[in-house]
């Protein structure tokens, strides 16, 4: 992993220092709206990644196992989807978040429930939704991705267990 870390890191330089003699001032321009993004992205990232350490330094890798391990069943399952239904977080801050939970205890198949339903319903964003495409929709929509996140569940805890 980290040989490939460093591969990506090389190719990138590479690429922007070829991009840098071809065009400067697009490639300075970039780099300024790469910037500026990373400095919309960072205030939420870091924030969560403060909570997670929070919870995690609070509830020890034995009570995140206990709720939400493998051995917490379809019980942890469902706590793992209503957690994930009713959070806002960007998957690029989700991922790195799931994988803190995994280290300390948590399934794969509650991970994997986890976020199925932090991508695919949103209770947070229900209200917008419902304005534009309507209550019944809006509902029938997020009551089917919700059901399906255990299927996505039980693929990913069956796939683990082969492995």
């Amino acid at each position: 992993m980290i040989n490939l870390n460093i591969s990506l890191y090389i190719v990138t330089i590479i690429l922007l220092t070829i991009s840098y003699y071809r065009d400067k001032k697009k490639t300075k321009k970039a780099l300024k709206k790469a910037w500026k993004a990373f400095e919309n992205i960072l205030p939420q990232f870091l924030g969560i990644i403060v909570l997670v350490g929070i919870v995690l330094a609070i509830f020890n890798a034995e009570f995140v196992s206990k709720v939400i391990g493998n051995k917490s069943g379809f019980y942890g399952v469902i706590i793992s989807a209503v957690i994930g239904a009713i959070t806002l977080i960007p998957g690029f801050v989700a991922f790195p978040t799931a994988a803190m939970l995994l280290k300390n205890g948590a399934g794969y198949m509650q991970i994997g429930a986890f976020i199925s339903t932090l991508m695919m319903v949103g209770i947070v964003t229900a209200p917008v939704e419902i304005k534009y495409f309507g209550k019944r929709i809006t509902i029938a929509r997020n009551v089917l991705a919700f059901l399906f996140s255990f299927l996505v569940a039980y693929i990913i805890g069956k796939v683990v267990v082969s492995l």
